[in-house]
């Protein structure tokens, strides 16, 4: 049994991605909590939790890519 070195890779890129959102949406957030008196408070939070929640989306997808690469065979 092989791993497929496509799909790992593949993976990986998707776990950097996921990296990215997970920094940048507490930071969005933490912003738009620090501005409540502000005109783009409410496009800014809701900015925040549309990228928190592709954060969790993105980590759970690439888990599920990686596990892919890992356990299913080259053919």
């Amino acid at each position: 049994m092989r791993t497929n070195k496509e799909l790992i890779i593949k993976g990986l890129k998707y776990l950097a991605y996921t990296l990215v959102l997970m920094f940048t949406a507490p930071f969005v957030l933490s912003q738009a909590f620090k501005n409540t008196e502000h005109s783009f408070y409410l496009p800014v939070l809701v900015v925040g939790f549309i990228l928190a929640i592709a954060a969790i989306a993105m980590g759970f997808y690439s888990i599920k890519v990686l596990m892919e690469g890992i356990f299913t065979s080259n053919k």
